[in-house]
């Protein structure tokens, strides 16, 4: 590679449609800035795959034959922080955007979107850029933003002010080094925030976290 060329960005796609996962394999792999190094059809072939290859990104549809893409995204994330995952849905479900953010993902997009856009987005991620699309992030952030800062329900009461505050950060879709980055923390003390407020939660996993949150509406917000 020549001195100031820039690296394709290596991506693994993950859809049990073939033709949908074909359609973006073609799609992405005919522009320079990716590289298509693996593809699969499960989440447990999305887990070989990934530990494989260790892409820069993961292309993951949410509903796969063999459980949630939102659990792979979180034992990638946990297992590889740096690689990062975008969910690919044709739903925008609440929830399901929700899961995604708290278990790490750095996107969350429509199946509707044009290919002009997913490359943009993905160029994006590329750069470390959080994004989700439009059509769903005002209502779910609205949502977060309102709990993080507000005691609604017994266990919500029970997070300290800094608690609610990571809660909100790691709902945004920032890292556990943004979050750091942005309360002047270590990484590992966000960690054991983060730990903190799923035990206070009496949850065992972030996704779970995202369920919690997403059931406990706040009155009158619908």
């Amino acid at each position: 590679m020549s001195e100031g060329e820039v690296r394709p960005l290596r991506l693994v796609v993950v859809d049990d449609h073939e033709v949908v996962r074909q359609g973006l394999v073609a799609l992405l792999g005919r522009r320079e800035a990716f590289q298509v190094v693996g593809e699969a059809g499960t989440a447990e072939e999305a887990l070989s795959v990934v530990r494989r290859f260790r892409p820069d990104l993961v292309v993951m549809d949410v509903r796969l034959p063999d459980g949630s893409g939102i659990e792979a995204c979180r034992e990638i994330r946990a297992e590889m922080p740096e690689v990062r995952v975008i969910i690919l849905t044709s739903y925008p479900d609440e929830e399901a955007v929700l899961s995604a953010i708290i278990a790490g993902a750095s996107g969350y997009l429509l199946k509707q979107i044009r290919g002009r856009d997913l490359v943009n987005a993905l160029e994006a991620v590329g750069r470390g850029e959080s994004l989700l699309d439009p059509a769903v992030t005002e209502k779910v952030l609205e949502r977060v933003r309102r709990i993080a800062t507000g005691t609604y329900t017994d266990e919500l009461a029970a997070l300290t002010a800094q608690e609610q505050r990571i809660l909100a950060l790691v709902a945004e879709g920032k890292t556990n080094k943004e979050i750091a980055s942005e309360v002047f923390l270590s990484d590992k003390t966000v960690k054991n925030y983060v730990s903190s407020i799923l035990s206070k939660l009496n949850l065992e996993r972030r996704a779970q976290a995202a369920a919690f949150v997403a059931k406990h509406r706040i009155p009158g917000s619908g």
